[in-house]
């Protein structure tokens, strides 16, 4: 072994517990074992202290008369725009608890960004287009994201001890969580969300309402 390994060795058994880091890949699946996208995926610590820095912007796209992404997840008291990429316009609102909202019709970038500085579920639906469904999540948490297509999100640099999971998705009625313990080294867990419900997002005949503002 070479000196500078040495020291290496001797410098991580040096260390408190608490600040060697480790890496958490978590995996979802639906109750029959199929990857799982979209899911949001938060971890929460006891002694988590609220961050002292404002949170960075984030974008909730309007493409093909869809939102995207269609699922968004953001640290309370972020700002959100939603330009309209389409070529026709779009009303954009939510009457959901954690933020009621209205963007009256428009398209491209006229929209003002919409801070969300509540945390919870956020619907958001387009009073023109019914299909249009999408949703942003807002977690008290630094350490959160969504699954892709792969059903799978990894936390890097995490300290020894227990942490919450949680688990939000659109087709799940209620948050799953569970509590996992890290000890120094990485690890995978997978979690099965049973009982899902039909997906809500569902193209739907054109309206003629949509008819007419589809110009």
């Amino acid at each position: 072994m070479t000196l500078i390994a040495r020291v290496m060795v001797a410098l991580v058994a040096w260390l408190p517990a608490a600040v060697i880091a480790s890496s958490l890949t978590i995996s979802v699946t639906d109750g029959g074992g199929q990857p799982l996208a979209d899911a949001v995926v938060t971890l929460h610590a006891d002694d988590d202290r609220p961050s002292t820095e404002a949170a960075p912007e984030a974008v909730m796209d309007q493409r093909d008369r869809q939102f995207v992404p269609q699922v968004l997840a953001v640290r309370t008291g972020t700002l959100v725009r939603f330009p309209n990429s389409d070529n026709i316009r779009h009303h954009v609102y939510s009457f959901s608890p954690a933020k009621r909202f209205e963007l009256r019709l428009y398209h491209g970038t006229t929209a003002e960004p919409v801070q969300f500085d509540q945390p919870g579920k956020v619907a958001l639906g387009c009073n023109i287009h019914d299909a249009m469904l999408g949703y942003i999540y807002v977690v008290d948490s630094e350490r959160f994201g969504v699954t892709g297509p792969d059903g799978q999100w990894t936390f890097d640099a995490l300290p020894e001890g227990d942490l919450e999971v949680q688990i939000q998705h659109p087709r799940l009625a209620e948050p799953l969580t569970r509590t996992l313990t890290i000890a120094g080294t990485s690890r995978s867990e997978t979690v099965a969300l049973d009982g899902l419900q039909p997906d809500p997002r569902q193209q739907a005949p054109q309206t003629d309402l949509e008819r007419l503002f589809d110009r």
